[in-house]
């Protein structure tokens, strides 16, 4: 099996535990803590990704720490970003190439962003995608509720094979692990 890693975007205080708090946020981070739990006992690596900008995420500021629900362990790697994309300017790809892995199983905050752009972008430099299909979240917006972002983001990213690369989603019991 190819080498995996997991990558939790975005759950962080500000986001995902300010009311109004995204759909399903405590179910989702029950199924995030489950993944990230069972990941670790297969030796599989864990990073926490957090977003920061200087108007509502300032880096270790109370809105940028992660979620309170996540579980976390001091070997879980912490990767800082500033764009949607997981991968731009950050050390997430020397961190998946230090560890040897080649697919990795995406969830957390917010779908149609950063979880959407990771995840093409993991694609385009040709890492196998996981998403947990019921791992990851969003708030209502005017045109859709969390659910249907959810859904159409499961449907939609699953659906691109240009990248040459399996996107896959499944729900996050389901994902197969390995280290």
């Amino acid at each position: 099996m190819t080498r995996t890693a997991v990558l939790v975007i975005d759950v962080q205080r500000g986001l995902c535990d300010d009311p109004p708090r995204p759909h399903e946020a405590g179910a989702v981070m029950q199924r995030i803590n489950a993944l990230t739990a069972r990941a670790r006992a297969a030796g599989v690596p864990v990073a926490f990704i957090q977003h920061e900008n200087a108007v509502d995420l300032e880096f270790d500021s109370e809105r940028w720490q992660l979620a309170g629900a996540l579980n976390t362990e001091v070997r879980d790697a912490k990767i800082r970003k500033t764009t949607p994309d997981s991968f731009l300017r950050t050390p997430l790809e020397a961190w998946l190439m230090e560890h040897g892995a080649r697919r990795v199983v995406v969830c957390g905050y917010s779908s149609e962003f950063c979880v959407d752009t990771t995840v093409r972008r993991a694609a385009a430099l040709g890492y196998e995608v996981v998403l947990a299909a019921d791992a990851h979240t969003s708030h209502d917006k005017p045109h859709a509720t969390g659910a249907q972002i959810r859904a159409h983001h499961n449907a939609t990213l699953a659906d691109i094979t240009s990248f040459g690369v399996p996107i896959r989603a499944e729900p996050s019991a389901d994902i197969a692990l390995a280290g």
